[in-house]
Parts: structure tokens; C-alpha cells; sequence
């Protein structure tokens, strides 16, 4: 019952994704199953058998090595254990939170993790030890070790390669092969880089460019 938590803005997917990141980081390691909730962010088709993930949020379950199996729609007691971590949380750092005045996000999370600590660090009434220490005993040495390299967040579209062999993020636009004009293409877009790919294979790569109604092209052929 180790337990990590945080505030963020917004439950999308750049926070949905980063809030996994901080937690594994303060796990300092990675368990080999996620169990979370149908957001909207993480699985874009709730099922009972086959839920279909976010494409970014299956990337960072690939770079960590663990499996993502959301809890089936309106059955809590599939991931029962978080269920009585959100009341713990509630009653613990909520509560004890809930007079005071915080005047940024950081300043919020910093006391949120303090109040954390203490939780772990509380002794059990019915049983000898804490949280932190069966922690340290059973949990980490279970986990897995954490990536040598950073999670690069990246998001998927779907686009349509127009007239003029081109296709539009966020306003730029960006070259494909001309053979893909009118084809359907997968795009890759990173604070950095924006990648095109048809048919799994990639085709293109674009530096990003933030200029609006601009264009970035390269020869490129299929």
C-alpha cells in the first residue's frame, strides 16, 4: 500500500502520461502491471477483453516494460487496492490540505508530498511496521529497474496527405512522399521531431517547426 500522489491541471494526456513517469520515478522502479481506470486519455475504446490504449500512452508502457490492463467498466473492485488509496489519500493529505492557500501547482505538489511521506512513514495500528518499510522489504526489490533513457512524449494522428503532398499539424505543415497524396498516414510529433508513417513504415522526418500556416518540405520518395 505504498502510496504516491499528486494535483495536476488537467486529466489529458500530456499530464495523464507525465503523472505515470513521477510516480515510477518515485517508486524508483516499475511494476510489470498498470490497473487503471477507462480515462479518456489512456484508452480510447473501453472493452471487457480487448480495450484499445492510447498509441502514446502504449509507448510509455513499452519503454518501461509494463502491461496496461485497464479495470473493466463499473467494476471497482478490479483494482480494489487504489480504490482504498484514494480514500486514504483523501483522509490523510486532502483533509489536512484543504484551509490552506496555494499560489502554484508546484507549491501544491510540494506540500501534497510531504503530507505523503508522512503516510508512508506511519506505523501501522494492527501490525508491526509502515507502509515505507514493507515497501522496502517486499515491494522494490520486486520492481523493475527504470529505463536508462528518459520517456520521450510523442502523440499520434491520423492524417490525410493533401493535394500539394502535404499534411497539417498543429497548423504547419509538413511533406510526404507525393506517391501518398490522398492516403491515409500516421503522424509522430515530438517537442522536436514530426514523423510520417504509412503503412508502419516511416517516410518522412521534420524538424518541428512552430510557424502557423507555414510549410516544411523535403524530398522524399516511397
Amino acid at each position: 500500500s505504498y502510496t504516491y500522489a499528486e494535483a495536476t491541471w488537467t486529466q489529458n494526456l500530456w499530464d495523464w502520461t507525465h503523472s505515470h513517469v513521477r510516480a515510477f520515478e518515485f517508486f524508483a522502479g516499475s511494476a510489470k502491471l498498470v490497473v487503471p481506470d477507462n480515462l479518456k486519455s489512456g484508452v480510447k475504446a473501453p472493452c471487457w477483453y480487448e480495450p484499445e490504449l492510447n498509441r502514446t500512452y502504449g509507448d510509455l508502457a513499452v519503454h518501461y516494460g509494463v502491461g496496461i490492463l485497464p479495470a473493466r467498466p463499473y467494476h471497482p473492485r478490479d483494482k480494489a487496492k487504489a480504490e482504498v488509496g484514494v480514500q486514504i489519500v483523501q483522509r490523510a493529505v486532502l483533509a489536512a490540505l484543504r484551509k490552506r492557500q496555494f499560489f502554484s501547482l508546484a507549491e501544491l505538489n510540494e506540500a501534497i508530498l510531504e503530507l505523503v511521506h508522512k503516510l508512508n512513514a506511519r506505523p501501522f495500528r494492527k501490525m508491526a511496521g509502515s507502509r515505507a518499510e514493507l515497501y522496502r522489504l517486499l515491494d522494490r526489490p520486486a520492481l523493475q529497474p527504470l529505463p536508462a533513457d528518459p520517456f520521450a512524449y510523442a502523440e499520434w494522428k491520423r492524417a490525410r496527405v493533401n493535394l500539394d503532398y502535404h499534411v497539417d499539424v498543429d497548423r504547419h505543415y509538413y511533406s510526404a512522399p507525393y506517391q501518398l497524396v490522398g492516403k491515409e498516414v500516421d503522424v509522430r510529433s515530438t517537442s522536436n521531431t514530426v514523423e510520417i508513417f504509412y503503412q508502419g513504415k516511416r517516410v518522412a522526418s521534420h524538424m518541428r517547426s512552430r510557424l502557423a500556416y507555414k510549410a516544411t518540405t523535403v524530398s522524399s520518395i516511397i
